[in-house]
């Protein structure tokens, strides 16, 4: 198999790596979702030492650049509750945390989440966070320039490794919404 983005050696598809996969991302994976199945999501493995989008692009091409996205977990708070929430956006962009953020969760205030919070909610290794697997209750927020993209490179659920999956599969995730102005 050959993987549809940069210059991965060892390339397989997902559903025949799930010993490499967290639980909750295997188990997606393994469902396939949104008509999207397993066989679509490719999975390359790579050294966790080089699990950060800058490191990585330069062992493994500079076009994983803009084709690369990331997924961080912000916390959210108005009045006394407080809402988790999964950003995706393009590598070469950031999340506007203060701007479409906070207006599309109604929060008066956004921060990103604390380590040991992501890790205990998610499940996955800090590195690794994707969108596949998240906890259903959290909203699923995609730049939709990640949509847009044919194949994205994402996070395994751990540092060692990555998942090449279309851009269109990841707004068929569950509780997943495209949001203008995420990515800036």
């Amino acid at each position: 198999m050959r993987a549809p983005l940069g210059s991965f050696e060892d390339v397989s598809s997902a559903a025949d790596r799930l010993d490499l996969l967290t639980p909750p991302v295997a188990d997606v994976v393994k469902a396939g979702w949104g008509g999207f199945p397993a066989d679509r999501i490719v999975y390359v493995d790579t050294d966790p030492a080089i699990a950060d989008t800058a490191v990585l692009v330069e062992h493994h091409g500079p076009e994983l650049l803009d084709r690369s996205a990331n997924c961080l977990v912000v916390k959210a708070k108005r009045g006394g509750v407080t809402t988790l929430a999964a950003c995706v956006v393009l590598s070469r962009a950031r999340v506007d945390v203060n701007g479409a953020v906070r207006r599309h969760l109604d929060a008066r205030r956004v921060t990103f989440a604390p380590v040991d919070t992501v890790v205990d909610g998610t499940r996955m290794e800090y590195g690794g966070i994707t969108p596949v697997g998240l906890p259903s209750e959290w909203p699923l927020l995609l730049d939709p320039a990640v949509v847009d993209e044919e194949w994205v490179l994402i996070g395994s659920g751990r540092r060692r490794g990555k998942l090449i999956v279309p851009g269109k599969a990841l707004a068929a995730l569950p509780g997943a919404v495209l949001v203008e102005g995420l990515g800036i």
